[in-house]
């Protein structure tokens, strides 16, 4: 019997497998199932939760089938490049995430000190420049990455108009819940795990600072 995966992957079906990846991507849907998850629900690929819908181990296989590049070819080498750029970055905006929650102290920020938000917010801002040229890059040589900076864009905007939830928050498509999905795209465009991702980083977030 075919897999759920394997299937879906090979179908023509283009909604269920836009749905299927873009529900991979999230990691999740919070609220009321939309009329898209059904389909997913009803193949075995989505599971609603109390109010959230979550992927299955079958639609995670089947998103990895279908962003995955071919091995070996000059795309996924020009991808990779940019995700090696992409990954000292990366952890700039875990830093700056858990700065603004809390202080160096460890002990929650209350963001009483206008001067200490300031200095995270400069942060961002260094961020958000060095991620620009990245996903430049990456626009030439993997279609549809051209959303993730008008949407990183987008959350900066509300986030600096005083809707502060709109930098970590998993409530909204906040500055890091489009950055994570950003990075999953990339695990799956590559085939990489993170396990070997987390190695990655941590290899060159090394040879950046030495």
């Amino acid at each position: 019997m075919q897999s759920a995966a394997v299937g879906l992957a090979d179908a023509p079906d283009e909604p269920l497998r836009e749905a299927v990846v873009d529900l991979v991507l999230r990691g999740m849907w919070r609220g009321r199932p939309e009329s898209e998850h059904r389909p997913l629900v009803d193949a075995g690929l989505a599971m609603v939760k109390g109010p959230v819908v979550l992927p299955t181990e079958p639609a995670k296989a089947a998103a990895a089938r279908i962003l995955r590049v071919p091995a070996g070819s000059e795309q996924e080498a020009r991808i990779t490049a940019a995700y090696e750029a992409f990954l000292p970055v990366n952890r700039k905006i875990r830093d700056v995430c858990t700065a603004w929650q809390c202080r160096p102290d460890g002990t929650a920020n209350d963001h009483s000190d206008d001067a200490y938000d300031a200095e995270v917010r400069e942060s961002l801002e260094d961020v958000h420049e060095a991620i620009q040229p990245v996903l430049r890059r990456l626009e030439r040589v993997l279609a549809g990455s051209d959303r993730y900076l008008p949407a990183l864009e987008e959350a900066l905007d509300r986030f600096d108009d005083g809707a502060t939830a709109w930098l970590a928050s998993p409530l909204c498509d906040s500055y890091h819940t489009v950055w994570m999905r950003l990075h999953q795209e990339l695990l799956l465009v590559l085939g990489i795990s993170r396990a070997d991702d987390e190695i990655r980083e941590e290899e060159l977030v090394m040879r950046s600072r030495g």
